[in-house]
């Protein structure tokens, strides 16, 4: 077929508009694409720190994306064969940390224990580190006290920590915890063995919450946008304290519990807590989508243990 002239020089006309649209919206598109967020958990061989990993995998997030930094990251074995980075970082050892936490975008600092010395002080390493390695935004979990202004006891080293992440220059994001409800089991396992509970109308209750639900509510804070600067308060959906683990581990198993009113002879009993434990917010089920635990549920998926049964 002959070609003219005419239709050659259209032709070349239109496909070299077509090139040009096609360069420039591929430079569009590269642009507009963001680099994918690293998300380092510090602590990630811990008890919450593991549910945190297994609930960002649950969520979708690529095991690639995940920068596990632990003391002993031998442990975090079967995160590594899934493609996640795993390292070893300690608040003891601060010159490690920055290439620990290297590469990384969000940090999940979770509090320590007493063994490394102060904590505020053994936090402000990990948040120097953080600084230094280019990472953008620190979410903490910190303690729920502080949001009735507590700032003694157990609320003071958190509230130290929590300056230090906002005087860092860091995007920040407080997940204050309430006290963990896990361990009410073996204290309802406890009364249920001796049928009787001692309660008191001046019993201090608290907004106890899951493990499991402070790990899903980081994980959904560090895999979504839009909490930059936030305070979220973590807690169960009830207050709760020795009459209320009574009557819900009687519901459970069926036993009778006796209530008791304290010896006026005894000891006073030493009260755990205060008015500044009695949160209660829905801030889990807001960030998670689903309810927050309360301990009668707790309660029902280990009634095994509540009753003494061993696996």
């Amino acid at each position: 077929m002959r070609i003219t002239k005419t239709f050659r020089s259209l032709l070349v006309l239109v496909l070299g508009l077509g090139a040009t649209f096609a360069a420039s919206t591929g430079n569009a598109a590269s642009a507009d694409a963001k680099p994918r967020e690293k998300i380092v958990i510090s602590g990630a061989s811990g008890q919450l720190g593991e549910l945190v990993v297994k609930d960002l995998l649950a969520r979708g997030v690529p095991a690639s994306d995940l920068i596990l930094v632990s003391r002993t990251p031998e442990k975090l074995d079967e995160f590594k064969k899934l493609g996640a980075s795993t390292r070893f970082g300690d608040f003891a050892k601060a010159e490690a940390l920055p290439a620990a936490y290297a590469g990384g975008t969000k940090l999940l600092l979770i509090s320590i224990g007493f063994d490394a010395g102060p904590r505020p002080e053994a936090h402000k390493r990990a948040v120097d580190a953080a600084v230094a390695s280019g990472i953008k935004h620190i979410v903490y979990t910190s303690f729920v006290a502080i949001s009735k202004g507590d700032q003694t006891g157990l609320a003071s080293d958190h509230f130290q920590t929590e300056e230090i992440i906002k005087k860092s220059g860091l995007a920040w994001t407080m997940l204050r915890n309430s006290i963990y409800s896990n361990g009410l089991v073996q204290q309802a396992a406890k009364i249920l063995a001796e049928g009787k509970a001692t309660v008191s109308d001046s019993d201090v209750r608290i907004g106890y919450v899951t493990r499991e639900d402070c790990a899903a509510a980081a994980a959904a804070v560090l895999s979504s946008p839009g909490h930059e600067n936030k305070v979220y308060d973590i807690t169960g959906p009830e207050l709760i304290g020795p009459r209320e683990i009574a009557a819900a581990a009687s519901a459970v198993t069926g036993k009778p519990i006796e209530l008791t009113a304290p010896d006026a002879k005894a000891p006073a009993r030493r009260a755990f807590g205060g008015p500044s434990y009695e949160v209660v917010s829905e801030d889990v089920a807001k960030l998670t989508g689903r309810p927050e635990t309360s301990v009668r549920a707790l309660f029902e998926a280990h009634r095994d243990e509540l009753l003494g049964k061993t696996k």
